[in-house]
């Protein structure tokens, strides 16, 4: 164990880090530009915490003697989630200057996780890129100052910090045994939950810093039995080490094993044997796993799956103790070049995002979403088959299919050099992660674009207007004629309803499993119109005809609205009315209609795919949901994604590069079809 802990540490690196030329001067700037990103984001932190009076912060300790506080011990309010021994550390502090304890608690929280990042950037395993060691810190860092369990553990009474890098110094930085198990058992006299770290410590070979690591803790533990006899007993048999304290035990904030049972409706003897049964289970299985990958040389890996178990397998896994699911990304997964951004994908946004985001609001997906950082702790710990490094795909994944690199259309538009044409399919779930969480942010900023009702009447006016100048004012005709047909006011609803996500989800699908090649340009062309048209929805509020006062429109889709009501009844609530410029509806299904009249082998495939745009202009005009200029405007957006697609990163069709003659088989496994050799045109 020290001897990986050696070959990880400060000593591990020395042959990469050094370098000139030019690419040393841009990997420099990047670095330089990313530590100045970290900065950026922990004064925003700062400045967030900063902004509570002090008072209001002091008594956000809940410590007895505090403004606000109750006086008594530390758990008369059953707010304070610290131990005893956490408690006997921060009594003193109430009686210090307020703005300066404010203050001086936020700096060293930020100045704690700027250390975590740099010590877990120095326990990376060797071999390590240059590249990687270069930017692995300040990277770090700027993940961990946006995830979720900074922005809450930099609140007033939370030391979540503390303890995580309490652990990384004792394994990285700290020699010799007692003063590496003394941080150990002081973190664990923090967290308890943490004393699962001397487990770990003997199963590598490290006992005396084991037994070092557990006196201490049993030292700390009986101080503050002797201090505070009241408090501990209300901590360690009342509560069963502190659960239940600071909030209701199955709200969504305990991220524990403990709290999910009680989520799911479980409770008394039948919940708590469950849990015990399931804690013993995952304690096994990760610290077995965690001892596999120490002894392989992954120690920093190890030690984030050992503090993903100590949080899953607590009583109170709060969310701000969740800091090592961040650190479990040192591991490696996947024997594809094209597989090896899932973890890190997923972890950053299972800890940076709402759970809301990452899963929409159905009740059969509220289990999952209501423990998303619990779900991403348990696979760290137990699931995630992280690459030994005796493995041949380590340094070496299955490479991804390029495409030749196109020549330039316009010399003062160079084609992005990060944007290569991959060829090969790329990882599905990968893909589905990023679908739903582009959606959700669209629907977001969507929701969050200006809505004021005169502007965007003002704007329904002058459409109107201009339509009526170009005499393509059809709208209040067809709508009273499709109002006024039963069986068309019913097939343009559900047209209008149903195939707006059904289509292009389909086409995606389609793409992905035939020609995965095109699927990269379709999505890609499909990604810059939406977001181009979420320009148009800030800039342009826009009314709809259905909801333009005395112009006698009807709404087939959504009934009779009040006019006279600014919220327009519950559609307010649901996204925003005014963002009809330019129409996605049509923009969406117009990019469905000609990828497949592109791609599509048959005709009547393409019959079908112009068809549908077709019927879609129809159906939002009919429904009275849009201006026929809506239409163009979403045609427009379309067509600009395309074209950007186009310029930025070449034609779609180009030859396939080859790789190597051993990855020959892999990779026409991947591609779905033999590979031939380039052609000299440098087209397929």
């Amino acid at each position: 164990m020290a001897d990986a802990a050696e070959h990880g540490g400060a000593d591990g690196h020395a042959g990469v880090i050094g370098g000139s030329g030019a690419d040393g001067g841009r990997l420099g700037a990047a670095r330089l530009l990313l530590w100045a990103l970290a900065a950026v984001l922990g004064v925003r932190q700062a400045a967030a915490v900063l902004s509570v009076p002090p008072g209001e912060w002091l008594s956000g300790l809940h410590l007895p003697g505090a403004p606000g506080g109750l006086p008594g011990t530390l758990y008369d309010a059953g707010r304070f989630t610290g131990t005893p021994f956490a408690g006997l550390v921060l009594k003193p502090l109430v009686g210090l200057a307020t703005p300066s304890l404010e203050v001086a608690w936020t700096c060293v929280t930020l100045l704690s996780v700027a250390a975590i990042g740099l010590v877990a950037a120095r326990g990376l395993p060797d071999p390590v890129p240059r590249r990687t060691a270069l930017l692995a810190a300040p990277v770090l860092v700027a993940l961990m100052m946006v995830s979720l369990p900074v922005r809450e553990a930099a609140s007033p009474g939370q030391a979540a910090v503390l303890p995580v890098l309490l652990v990384l110094l004792a394994f990285f930085r700290v020699p010799g045994e007692c003063p590496a198990g003394f941080l150990v058992g002081l973190a664990a006299a923090l967290q308890p939950a943490l004393l699962l770290f001397a487990p770990l410590l003997w199963l590598t070979g490290r006992r005396p810093t084991a037994q070092a690591a557990a006196l201490t803790f049993a030292g700390a533990t009986a101080l503050s039995w002797a201090s505070l006899p009241r408090d501990s007993w209300t901590y360690w048999v009342e509560h069963l080490a502190g659960s239940g304290l600071g909030g209701a035990p199955d709200g969504p904030a305990n991220q524990s094993l403990h709290g999910a049972l009680l989520r799911l409706g479980l409770s008394g003897p039948t919940e708590i044997f469950l849990y015990a049964a399931l804690a013993a289970a995952v304690a096994c299985v990760g610290l077995r796993r965690a001892a596999r990958y120490a002894r392989d040389g992954q120690l920093l890996l190890a030690v984030a799956v050992t503090g993903c178990v100590a949080v899953a397998v607590s009583p109170d896994g709060w969310r701000h103790q969740m800091l090592w699911v961040l650190l479990a990304v040192a591991g490696r997964v996947g024997e594809r070049a094209a597989d090896r951004r899932v973890w890190p994908v997923a972890v950053v946004l299972a800890m940076t995002l709402p759970s809301a985001v990452l899963l929409p609001n159905m009740a059969a997906l509220a289990p999952v979403r209501d423990n998303v950082p619990l779900l991403a702790a348990l696979a760290a710990a137990c699931a995630v088959p992280f690459l030994p490094r005796s493995s041949p795909y380590w340094r070496e994944p299955v490479p991804t299919l390029y495409g030749r690199p196109a020549a330039t259309r316009f010399p003062r538009v160079p084609l992005l050099p990060f944007w290569r044409k991959a060829l090969s399919r790329p990882n599905l779930l990968l893909e589905l992660l990023l679908i739903r969480v582009g959606y959700s942010l669209y629907s977001h900023i969507r929701a969050a674009a200006p809505a004021s009702r005169s502007v965007a009447e003002a704007n329904g006016g002058r459409i109107h207007a201009i339509e009526q100048a170009l005499g393509i004012d059809i709208e209040r005709a067809v709508n009273r004629a499709v109002a006024d047909t039963p069986w068309l006011e019913a097939f343009f609803n559900f047209y209008y309803t149903s195939f707006h996500f059904v289509v292009p989800l389909a086409v995606l699908a389609a793409l992905y499993r035939r020609s995965p090649g095109d699927y990269r340009w379709a999505r890609a062309s499909l990604g810059l119109a939406t977001v181009i048209a979420l320009a148009g929805f800030w800039l342009y509020p826009l009314a709809p005809p259905r909801l333009m006062p005395d112009l006698g429109f009807v709404d087939t889709v959504h009934g009779v609205q009040d006019l006279a009501n600014p919220s327009y009844g519950a559609m307010t609530a649901i996204s925003n009315q005014y963002a009809a410029m330019p129409s996605l509806h049509f923009g969406w299904s117009l990019w469905c209609g000609t990828v497949i009249v592109v791609l599509a082998p048959r005709g009547w495939q393409k019959l079908l795919g112009a068809l549908h745009p077709l019927i879609t202009v129809c159906a939002i005009v009919a429904t009275a949901n849009h201006w026929v200029l809506d239409a163009v405007g979403g045609a427009l957006v379309v067509g600009a994604g395309f074209g950007l697609v186009h310029v930025l990163s070449g034609p779609r069709g180009v030859q396939v590069s080859l790789p190597l003659p051993g990855q020959r088989a892999e990779a026409e496994a991947e591609a779905g079809r033999p590979l031939r050799a380039p052609a000299r045109s440098g087209r397929a």
